[in-house]
């Protein structure tokens, strides 16, 4: 007989799913559709605090202050390569491990752990040393958190898939999106109303605090009811990683699908180069927090609705996302050109990073759901670990490649970005799709 707390999540979970098919859980086992409201809320849950950990060691804006404030600006052109590529490369040696393991939620709960473990390390670094060598403590705890973030990543896929069916995935990234990205505002708030400049102190709590949020995260997943999957290989987890690399050459779809990726990575590549010529045009101390709350207010409008149209064509919504992100790449990048970096309004930058903020949801969280959605069994495990370890290395090649264009002008790297953005729309309107309505 449920229990009033299982009726009452099966009772919220019908309001957001608008379930009533019947024939919803044809990609899931029977007793794992069983436990698809409870699932949903724990893995809901779990992503919130997450990205609310995101915010506050930000290496954009937290880590980045941090490292200025204690003397060390040097290493800060670090943050944003580890923090990203970091979590990728091993992706493929990571991935061979996890799916030998019919049970892989626990993969997801020791990464969180190992995020908050490493977050602490990062606080203790600036609470005890100082200039480079804490400094040298953040970096060394942000590969740690990145390795650590890897095995989130590559289980967090596998395990909603076995436990979320279909056209149902969109919408619980999507949700968490806007609930994680509501938060964010109100943080923001809290961070940049009518206060000066933090203390290291200040930060460190925060650290903290993130550290907190991620333990609290780990212990819900752990909840998740997952049955067994399918496992394969007993052997050396590098040869198999390597031996997955054969997917790019004899799986079509998957290629394509990983081009498509890799050109539109114009949506997060092209951020920074927005807030540099937005400090061109001002330099009054709340503009970071401006462009902050932009992406806060960006995620928590547009998440559910690029969910829900991702459950319709996940498809689609990588081709509108890419659309959006290329437009206002190419419009910032043309008014820059034509009238120079200080056009004479704030604004300008700021709601341009608005748009390229929801064009980025869109563009994250439709190719999120497509790659869950064309695979199945191990291969979604597969494909995973190889896209994210290729676009980890190219990640790392195309930010060096506009690092170098940004020594003669952040103008021609937008407009290149925007190009490129351009082709992966046009690559994903080649793709085929993957999604059962």
């Amino acid at each position: 007989m449920p229990t009033p707390k299982n009726d009452t999540a099966e009772h919220l979970y019908g309001l957001i799913a608008n379930e009533e098919d019947a024939r919803v859980c044809t990609d899931i086992p029977e007793e794992a559709c069983r436990e698809v409201p409870r699932n949903f809320f724990l893995i809901l849950a779990s992503n919130v605090l997450t990205k609310l950990g995101d915010l506050l060691i930000s290496p954009k804006t937290v880590l980045a202050w941090l490292l200025s404030a204690i003397g060390a600006p040097a290493l800060v052109a670090w943050l944003v390569p580890i923090r990203e590529s970091g979590s990728m490369i091993p992706q493929m040696v990571i991935g061979a491990w996890v799916r030998r393991k019919p049970v892989r939620k626990w993969f997801w709960t020791l990464g969180s752990f190992g995020q908050a473990a490493s977050v602490v390390a990062m606080a203790a670094s600036v609470w005890f040393m100082e200039g480079y060598a804490a400094g040298s403590g953040i970096i060394a705890a942000l590969i740690v958190f990145s390795l650590a973030r890897g095995f989130c990543s590559v289980s967090m896929k596998d395990v909603q898939g076995k436990c979320i069916p279909k056209t149902r995935r969109g919408r619980l990234s999507g949700l968490a999106s806007t609930i994680g990205g509501t938060a964010t505002v109100i943080l923001t708030a809290l961070l940049f109303w009518d206060r000066g400049d933090p203390t290291i102190g200040f930060y460190s709590v925060l650290l903290l605090l993130a550290a907190a949020l991620w333990i609290i995260a780990g212990f819900l997943f752990a909840g998740v009811e997952e049955y067994n999957g399918e496992t394969s290989g007993g052997g050396n987890a590098l040869a198999e990683a390597f031996s997955s690399l054969s997917l790019l050459r004899d799986d079509v779809p998957f290629r394509k699908f990983v081009v498509t990726r890799a050109l539109l990575l114009c949506s997060a590549l092209a951020s920074p180069y927005f807030v540099v010529l937005a400090q061109k045009e001002s330099d009054i101390g709340w503009m970071l927090g401006i462009f902050l709350l932009a992406s806060s207010l960006a995620s928590s409008l547009s998440a559910s609705f690029w969910g829900w149209a991702a459950d319709v064509s996940s498809r689609r919504v990588m081709i509108r996302g890419g659309a959006m992100a290329s437009g206002i790449c190419l419009v910032v990048g043309a008014t820059a050109m034509v009238f120079g970096t200080t056009i004479g309004s704030i604004w300008f930058y700021p709601i341009a990073f608005f748009v390229l903020s929801i064009a980025h949801a869109g563009v994250r969280l439709g190719r999120k759901t497509y790659l869950v959605d064309m695979a199945g069994g191990n291969k979604r495990t597969d494909y995973t670990a190889v896209s994210n370890t290729v676009i980890g290395l190219l990640l790392l090649a195309t930010g060096g490649l506009t690092a170098l264009i940004s020594m003669i002008s952040e103008t021609a790297v937008i407009l290149l970005l925007g190009l490129m953005g351009l082709a992966g729309t046009l690559s994903a309107v080649r793709l085929k799709e993957v999604t059962d309505t």
